[in-house]
């Protein structure tokens, strides 16, 4: 295959810096931990799904065939705690909301951009597997029917996080008396009433012994990645919070049974969606779910909305964010339409202008992206270049046909990393009768005659379905059907 031209650096949370991403052979095996399926999704899991999809688009849009595996956790304790709520079985809540989340990543179009979604739970075998082998290497002892991992056997436990050992202690810890270390963590747990249940045979000390309970839940993702990837792959990415203790332990599990370092090349890491000073989420109850932000703005609005902050930092979310948002849409796309809908000649007037313009952009987006997929700068010079196209298209009666259309193909492929002009909209000409209203509309505005700028405002919602709205941007038009 020829190989990407795209020099693309990661910053990558393993080394600490912004790395040259190398593939040799231009194949990308990448790893996302996924949804715990315990209840709706809302707008911090849209920002991480959408910082993942975005990244993988990028990398295909750059050349690399990339392999996107996204986990799915089908059986946890909120899941197990929720369906004795609902008086459902485990299996019969985590369906409904997998399903449910299916659902919201089509409407946000990340589905369609992932390989394959795995769930937890059909890789009991891959899980005894690496839970024996973690036992015969030492690194894993038994506990009252638990399976716990020594993290003191494996030097390496803190080169993820950067902590020290004993600053442990002071974060998310499985207690439990008798365990040789307050930071060793479960590979297995042993059944509880009512609870799901798996059964495993183990090997201890030259006896064999059943074991009946379920996976801890940071196994599950080192033997399915590398069940599909083998014994090393190149991208693992997930929520900065999953850095310790989850990411952590995996690559002491992975790396101690298998014995291949390192067991990911590059980590990558979303910073999360906050409100005030928390972070967005069920058990502090100050969430938006995705279906209840869909109810009011489209999807492209809340893609657009998430491309505006780098993916590694956090978004401070507030109530108007996605209106704001949704008016910066609606300009992109009312401007765009402008060119999209201009009358072509042959004439070569608007050639130079338009040829050079688009060439700026696929420099500049491009170089913006190759910095650790860097959207708010792509979006910036997106942005910029649209508004150049506009004026263009406004100062001239005709345009070179071959550039136009040069113009409008690079910024559809470019936004289609983002995510946005997907849904077509811009391709829907502003009628004649339409701008002569919104011509009079702005004249009345501008003589402060606002009722009867109204009145037009109204006449055209009406009549013709055109939504006229006054923002930082200027007037702004779209249609509601």
């Amino acid at each position: 295959m020829t190989m990407p031209e795209n020099k693309i650096t990661v910053y990558n949370t393993l080394t600490r810096s912004n790395d040259l991403l190398v593939i040799p052979n231009g194949k990308i095996n990448l790893f996302v931990c996924g949804q715990t399926v315990y209840d709706d999704a809302h707008l911090g899991h849209a920002k991480a799904y959408i910082n993942y999809d975005i990244i993988v688009r990028w990398l295909r849009y750059s050349g690399y065939t990339v392999n996107y595996i996204q986990s799915i956790t089908d059986v946890d304790d909120k899941i197990i705690k929720r369906s004795h709520e609902r008086n459902m079985s485990p299996e019969e809540l985590s369906n409904l909301y997998m399903q449910r989340l299916t659902e919201d990543m089509e409407k946000l179009g990340v589905t369609k951009n992932v390989d394959k979604y795995i769930k937890s739970h059909d890789y009991i075998d891959e899980i005894k597997l690496q839970i024996q082998l973690l036992i015969d290497k030492g690194y894993a002892y038994e506990l009252e029917g638990d399976i716990y991992y020594d993290v003191a056997k494996f030097p390496d436990y803190t080169k993820l996080s950067g902590m020290k050992l004993d600053e442990l202690e002071k974060h998310r810890i499985e207690p439990k008396p008798g365990k040789k270390h307050e930071y060793d963590f479960a590979l297995w747990k042993a059944a509880k009433p009512g609870e799901p249940l798996w059964r495993i045979t183990l090997n201890l000390n030259g006896k064999q012994k059943v074991f009946e309970g379920r996976p801890g839940w940071h196994i599950e993702d080192t033997a399915m990645t590398h069940a599909i990837f083998g014994d090393t792959y190149d991208i693992h990415g997930g929520a900065r919070e999953l850095i310790f203790p989850h990411h952590s332990n995996e690559i002491a599990q992975a790396e101690a049974a298998f014995g291949v370092k390192p067991f990911v090349r590059y980590w990558i890491h979303a910073g999360t969606l906050n409100v005030g000073k928390d972070k967005m989420s069920k058990s502090l109850h100050n969430f938006v779910t995705i279906r209840q932000a869909l109810e009011k703005y489209d999807p492209e609005t809340i893609r657009l909305m998430v491309a505006r902050t780098q993916y590694t930092k956090d978004i401070d979310y507030k109530e108007n964010m996605l209106e704001e948002t949704a008016s910066l849409l609606n300009f992109l796309r009312s401007s765009m339409s402008m060119l999209y809908n201009a009358a072509e000649t042959n004439d070569d007037d608007s050639a130079s202008e338009l040829q050079e313009v688009t060439a700026f952009l696929e420099k500049e987006f491009t170089e913006a992206m190759n910095d650790n997929f860097n959207t708010p700068l792509a979006l910036t010079k997106l942005h910029s270049a649209i508004e150049d196209f506009r004026k263009i298209a406004e100062t001239n009666s005709a345009l070179n046909g071959a550039a136009k259309n040069n113009a409008v193909s690079k910024v559809v492929a470019l936004s289609s990393v983002i995510g946005i002009f997907e849904d077509g909209k811009y391709k829907r000409a502003i009628g004649s009768e339409e701008r002569k209203l919104i011509e009079e509309r702005d004249r009345l505005r501008k003589g402060k005659k606002y009722e009867e700028a109204d009145m037009i405002r109204n006449q055209l919602l009406d009549k013709y379905s055109l939504k006229i709205e006054d923002s930082k941007y200027g007037t702004l038009w779209y249609y509601t059907n």
